[in-house]
């Protein structure tokens, strides 16, 4: 799976496969995909959560995702459309925030109804014919325009079949909720601060410690963004060739003792111990 013809940059990929790129890798993505599962089935890792892939299954990554694929069988298949970050914002700009964020929570979804999988595999046809015709003058904006149909049939699904408050949370701590976590995949990398997030927020970091207590019952605020900055040290660790040094230099760390203490503590191994690790 390439993401560049030649010296080109593509904006968007239609192909299939069985993702062995990402087998037993973390990877954050600077694309988004929309994949569906032909065959087999998976474990894949998006973010910190472990979904159980199986045919049929609708699958939503969006870009600045990290994902893995945990374990796979044999016959697993997906048919994925791979699109830029600046043709999933002109797809994706006049849809409701909410629904984004719930695609985000619950990008998963495996197709019981016949007809929805058989109206999947023409948009993916489709979008394969469009990949295909290179000559194309209008290429790219007619795969954007198949992108965005594939968000608002997802979306008129979402619609109809969850209520709002599943959709935008029940209740004001939940809606915190979504934005701290928000906060947190955008900011660990540089803030480690519950107090930086609280004013981010404009409530007390007492209520913030209370909103995620309360919602997520068994982790804290401080919890979530060592998960998170963990999980962006162990990309940077699998998937580049940087200095402990460096890395610790571009997640804000003091040096890289200061590092290596922190990711010994949450990981029980060093940075070096953990790069051996996966290297080997």
């Amino acid at each position: 799976m390439k993401y560049q013809e030649g010296n080109k940059m593509e904006s968007f990929i239609v192909d299939s496969g069985n993702l062995c790129e990402y087998h037993q890798k973390l990877t954050k993505l600077d694309y988004g995909m929309l994949m569906f599962c032909e065959s087999g089935e998976a474990l894949i890792t998006i973010d910190l959560k472990e979904y159980h892939i199986v045919q049929n299954t609708n699958i939503f990554i969006f870009p600045t995702t990290i994902i893995s694929v945990d374990s796979a069988s044999d016959d697993f298949k997906v048919d994925y459309f791979m699109y830029s970050l600046e043709m999933f914002q002109k797809a994706c700009f006049r849809l409701e925030p909410a629904f984004v964020h719930f695609i985000c929570d619950n990008p998963c979804y495996n197709h019981k109804d016949e007809s929805n999988v058989k109206s999947l595999k023409r948009l993916i046809r489709a979008s394969a014919n469009v990949y295909l015709d290179k000559e194309n003058r209008f290429r790219d904006e007619i795969a954007q325009n198949l992108l965005q149909i594939f968000f608002l049939d997802t979306y008129d699904k979402v619609q109809r079949h969850f209520t709002p408050e599943q959709i935008n949370g029940s209740n004001r701590k939940e809606e915190i909720f979504k934005k701290f976590m928000e906060l947190v995949n955008d900011n660990c990398a540089q803030q480690r601060d519950v107090a930086w997030y609280a004013s981010a927020l404009c409530i007390s970091t007492r209520y913030l410690a209370t909103v995620v207590r309360d919602i997520s019952c068994d982790n804290t605020a401080k919890g979530f963004i060592d998960d998170y900055l963990v999980l962006e040290l162990k990309v940077a660790l699998q998937t580049t060739n940087l200095s402990i040094k460096e890395i610790a230099d571009r997640f804000n760390f003091p040096d890289q003792s200061f590092l290596g203490r922190y990711f010994k503590k949450h990981t029980g191994l060093s940075p070096t111990e953990y790069r051996q690790q996966r290297q080997s």
